[in-house]
């Protein structure tokens, strides 16, 4: 986990304050303390899933891109072939039509 989280939700749960002749409600505290962990808890998911869902999303970009240069090998190869085909047939006319 990062160094900026200082609690867990178990270390939250756990706690215990010291009471005071004029103290909080202990049970009010207790209530509130909880929401505290089902939000940590729920906000740990959300981070674990996110975390998990840039990874994917990694892994698919590098797939994507070796799939993208393996077409672009194969269409400047198909491109290229083309091109040497329309210079035959363009040139060997052009020399037909001198040798008339």
């Amino acid at each position: 986990m990062s160094d900026q989280i200082q609690l867990s939700g178990k270390q939250i749960l756990e706690k215990d304050f010291k009471t005071a002749m004029r103290g909080y409600n202990q049970e009010e505290v207790d209530e509130f303390l909880d929401k505290v962990i089902m939000d940590y808890n729920a906000f740990q998911e959300k981070i674990d899933t996110l975390q998990k869902e840039i990874e994917n999303l990694k892994e698919n970009a590098d797939r994507t891109k070796m799939r993208s240069n393996n077409t672009n090998h194969q269409v400047n190869y198909d491109v290229l072939k083309r091109l040497s085909n329309l210079e035959k047939e363009v040139f060997g006319r052009k020399h037909v039509n001198s040798d008339y």
